[in-house]
């Protein structure tokens, strides 16, 4: 592993155990070549530098869909300081690309957001890269507000969607609402059609009404039963028309608490490996020790790990990437491979770059997480260059 630098543009990488999409390969080496995936194979070629990872796992680079913020900084703080210091905290716990998550605020300071989003998007930032922006915030259900300030809700209208669009500059990836304060469903068409992807949360929707909205172009439910409308025997709810829906989906924050195992271990079981993308859902004080934190402007709680308002919503998480994969792992009936690639392809495909991220394969970018048995993370590498090593 010491020979990992960033002067290397040719190098195997040999482990014991190397997780693919869908198996886990014994004894193998993957051929790193200008920050692709050129060969995956058991016979490396004496002359190039070979670096062999012993006993460690090699993963795909985790990407997290949804995040709001690590060791002290949010999203809403609109600054590239703190893009970069999430993206660096971020590529300690294996991820190499995440979407930046907003939380409801005023609109002058969600503006200001996005804006520093697109910046981060063109310039790249030196750990995780932003792979794009996700409006969680404003357009929500008083019902459901989680630790959203219900006092910065606003009606959705096309101006409105416009201006967060045009401040996104290219890299608006998720849109989430609560699809029964839509005057029409035309409004998730303008934003599918605006390559948004409309996502149900924080919504008191009915399972009717959810099914329209996924019917009008809507494609998953943000952090399954969190924020929504649960299912009762007379009326599944939000939560049950998602978890019906073939074509939707879903979030899930693998923390145990967001969750009851047994409830994550439903939602594998209806869903299946490729509809579950697992998030983090990580706030600020993600990294950090118990204390008093900010959510954007709300202020929130820390104990024992556990995030929440002080009127005692969840208020994300203080979950890290590689922590959720294995405790999905450890508490449903998912393999290691499945719950590799709902915290790695799931969410590739999500945003349309599966062709390039993902996976360990063949011409994809080569980024990688090398995790030992104890599930510890001892580097993470992106586009074949560590930006991260234990």
């Amino acid at each position: 592993m010491h020979k990992l630098n960033n002067e290397l543009r040719r190098y195997y990488l040999k482990a014991a155990n190397i997780i693919t999409s869908n198996e886990v390969l014994i004894g193998h080496a993957v051929l790193v070549e200008n920050g692709r995936i050129t060969a995956i194979t058991q016979e490396c070629n004496a002359e190039i530098e070979i670096i062999d990872l012993g006993d460690n796992y090699l993963f795909p680079g985790f990407i997290d869909l949804h995040i709001h913020g690590r060791e002290g900084c949010d999203i809403m703080d609109g600054t590239q300081q703190s893009l970069e210091t999430i993206s660096k905290s971020l590529a300690k716990h294996g991820v190499t690309g995440f979407v930046g998550t907003t939380v409801t605020a005023d609109w002058d300071v969600s503006i200001a957001a996005y804006e520093a989003m697109a910046q981060a998007y063109k310039k790249g930032l030196s750990g995780a890269q932003l792979l794009g922006a996700y409006n969680e915030g404003l357009f929500f259900d008083e019902a459901h507000k989680g630790a959203h300030n219900e006092s910065f809700f606003l009606e959705l209208t096309k101006q409105r969607f416009d201006e967060i669009y045009a401040a996104c500059d290219g890299c608006l990836t998720s849109f989430a609402l609560a699809p029964e304060l839509l005057s029409s469903p035309e409004m998730i068409r303008y934003i599918s059609e605006k390559g948004g992807r409309v996502m149900l949360g924080h919504t008191d929707a009915s399972f009717e009404q959810t099914q329209n909205a996924l019917m009008h172009g809507a494609c998953g439910g943000v952090h399954i039963f969190n924020g929504m409308r649960g299912i009762h025997h007379r009326d599944p709810g939000c939560a049950g028309a998602l978890l019906l829906d073939d074509a939707a989906m879903v979030e899930v924050i693998p923390d145990g608490i967001h969750l009851h195992p047994s409830i994550m271990n439903m939602v594998y079981r209806l869903k299946g490996a490729d509809k579950i993308a697992l998030i983090t859902d990580c706030v600020s004080a993600g990294g950090l020790k118990d204390g008093r934190y900010q959510l954007g402007e709300m202020p929130i709680v820390v104990e024992q790990g556990v995030a929440r308002t002080e009127s005692g919503s969840l208020a994300g998480s203080t979950l890290t990437m590689e922590l959720g994969v294995q405790r999905f792992y450890n508490l449903t009936d998912a393999s290691l491979v499945e719950a590799t690639n709902m915290a790695s392809l799931v969410p590739a495909q999500f945003l349309n770059k599966a062709d390039k991220l993902g996976s360990i394969a063949v011409g994809k970018d080569a980024n990688f997480a090398v995790i030992d048995e104890q599930f510890n993370v001892q580097a993470t590498i992106c586009a074949g260059q560590p930006i991260y090593l234990a």
